[in-house]
């Protein structure tokens, strides 16, 4: 045992540590994830001190009382090799006891993972790349306005094993950072995405959608706000069409993960899944 370890929830500035430890790593988050990230869990963030100082980090986050998901286990490159990552790693699960809990982690770590009883459910493929592309005209294709957020919230239920109302209402607030577009039909929503800047480029993220041509219609709102900037979206490998929307505006495959869970994996819409929130969150 080591006495001069403590484990405990991170505040939030300090969450802002564990997100530039992820973008050291390669990870690239978005400029304005904390808020967001921290108003879904508050305390769902939990970081390894060792005599005094920041050395590792893990998110548990808790969606309702039957699903987690764990992302930015991270430890500072400092420390690594003396058993803090584990012990951090056994308390956040312990946060998370009695749940499904998922996760997207690197392919080289899925063995890890299946040792702490994860199961692989399907790869998730970035694509990044630019994208030359106009902002469409369609009467069903509006910027998230307040208005819209109690429809979305109904809509994006059935595609996120847990609820993550708080966490939404953050992540649809439009601002310097972020932007959103929803396809409402005689219906009602039959589609959203968000764009958010990051430390490179852009990533869309979620992109759900009910058919392929409406996740058309939002990339292309949803791509023409980047710019000449980068473009990165991480559709399931499942959803093929998700896969031939990427290919047909010039992404490529950049970096991918493999989503597992550890108990019963949800039944999500996977082929109206055209791009996951985060990695991170699930």
């Amino acid at each position: 045992m080591q006495d001069d370890i403590e484990i405990r929830t991170m505040s939030r500035p300090e969450l802002e540590i564990a997100i530039g430890w992820a973008a050291d790593e390669g990870w690239n988050p978005g400029l304005a994830d904390g808020d967001c990230f921290h108003a879904s869990d508050p305390e769902g963030f939990l970081m390894a001190f060792k005599d005094g100082s920041p050395a590792a980090s893990i998110s548990v986050v808790a969606y309702g009382a039957d699903y987690g998901f764990l992302g930015f286990y991270i430890c500072n490159p400092a420390v690594r090799g003396q058993g803090l990552g584990y012990r951090l790693w056994q308390a956040g699960l312990q946060r998370l006891d009695g749940r499904c809990v998922g996760l997207d982690g690197v392919v080289d770590q899925q063995s890890n993972y299946r040792k702490e009883g994860f199961v692989l459910a399907h790869r998730n493929v970035r694509y990044g790349g630019t994208v030359a592309c106009e902002a469409p005209e369609d009467p069903r294709l509006r910027p998230i306005a307040p208005g819209q957020i109690a429809a979305i919230l109904a809509y994006d239920r059935p595609f996120f094993p847990g609820p993550r109302e708080a966490f939404l209402r953050c992540w649809l607030r439009a601002g310097e950072s972020r932007r959103g577009f929803v396809v409402i039909n005689e219906d009602g929503v039959a589609g959203y995405g968000v764009l958010r800047r990051c430390r490179e480029g852009y990533k869309i993220g979620p992109l759900f959608a009910e058919s392929p041509a409406d996740a058309d219609l939002l990339f292309r709102a949803l791509a023409a706000g980047a710019g000449n900037a980068p473009i990165y979206l991480d559709p399931p490998e499942p959803n093929r069409e998700a896969i031939s929307l990427a290919e047909r505006y010039g992404l490529q495959p950049v970096f991918e993960t493999a989503r597992m869970y550890r108990g019963a994996a949800p039944a999500l819409p996977l082929q109206q899944i055209f791009g996951i929130t985060t990695f991170e969150l699930g």
